[in-house]
């Protein structure tokens, strides 16, 4: 019996050894596989996709009686401004908001999707929602996509633990701050909390600093611009203070800036009676459902 053993575990290793041998790929460190594939495909005249930009500047602290959330209201495709005064701090429970930079469509999708889900759960049990499920929530979507989709997020609330301010990157990571810039625009924001925020700050101090540091990424990012967005979150209740402030107001219009005919030219006119389009139907063929 033993040598009956030995003998299938030397036929099973003969077949193993001159069966052809897949390479497992290289554990850690860079691979150039993509480096090669590119290279050849350049050759064949194929460009390689280019990177997209995108601007926002959004922002969130916490002062003594909750959490201030701020946002620019410039969207942007490539160098192209397509809105002037979007929204970009987006509802998600009562008493939580979330600021978005990124692709628009990406942070719209993937906010109201943690929102109805906050709303279901809000149904079953009767509570206020938390930040930190809300957290939860987006990080685990996020994270799951492993970046490829483009939202990052400044998420601030306050619930029955107190006030919440965390950021959640597009790969699923997450911070839990006192103060926070995304975007963009956010060293330019930043740069204005770290010089000027202090704790314990009142509401009139916080709203201050945070239009501050949005009207910083204004001036100093083209991506972000337009009017500056405040949303102000304390135990109980919330204030949206939309377009709180427009630091660039458009002060000249020409007078002959979209100026159109106002008498249109009617070249042919046809008239179809209502009789012949329902003999024609009625002789059709059955439609299949």
């Amino acid at each position: 019996m033993f040598g009956f053993s030995s003998l299938v575990v030397r036929l099973v290793s003969s077949r193993m050894s001159s069966s052809s041998i897949v390479e497992a790929p290289p554990k850690g460190g860079f691979s150039f596989d993509l480096c090669k594939r590119n290279e050849m495909l350049s050759g064949k005249g194929v460009k390689h996709p280019n990177y997209r930009k995108t601007g926002t500047t959004i922002v969130g602290l916490i002062f003594q009686d909750g959490v201030i959330l701020g946002a620019d209201t410039r969207a942007t495709s490539g160098p192209i401004v397509c809105d002037k005064n979007c929204e970009k701090i987006h509802f998600m429970a009562p008493n939580i908001y979330c600021c978005g930079a990124g692709t628009a469509a990406d942070t719209e999708s993937v906010t109201d999707m943690v929102s109805s889900q906050l709303q279901l759960h809000r149904y079953h049990t009767g509570r206020e929602s938390r930040v930190i499920t809300a957290l939860t929530l987006l990080k685990k979507h996020l994270f799951n996509y492993q970046g490829h989709i483009s939202a990052a997020l400044v998420l601030g609330g306050v619930d029955c633990t107190g006030p919440h301010l965390h950021t959640i990157y597009p790969h699923g990571s997450t911070d839990t701050l006192p103060f926070a810039t995304m975007g963009s625009g956010s060293l330019a924001a930043m740069a204005v909390f770290e010089s000027k925020y202090k704790e314990g700050l009142n509401k009139e101090e916080g709203i201050k600093l945070v239009t501050e540091a949005i009207c910083s990424g204004i001036f100093n990012d083209l991506g972000s611009g337009s009017n500056v967005d405040v949303c102000v979150i304390t135990k109980g209740e919330k204030e949206y203070m939309r377009n709180h402030l427009k630091p660039n107001p458009r002060t000249y219009v020409s007078a002959r800036a979209y100026t159109f005919p106002k008498k249109i030219e009617v070249l042919s006119t046809k008239i179809t009676p209502l009789k012949e389009l329902t003999q024609v139907v009625e002789a059709g063929d059955a439609m299949e459902e």
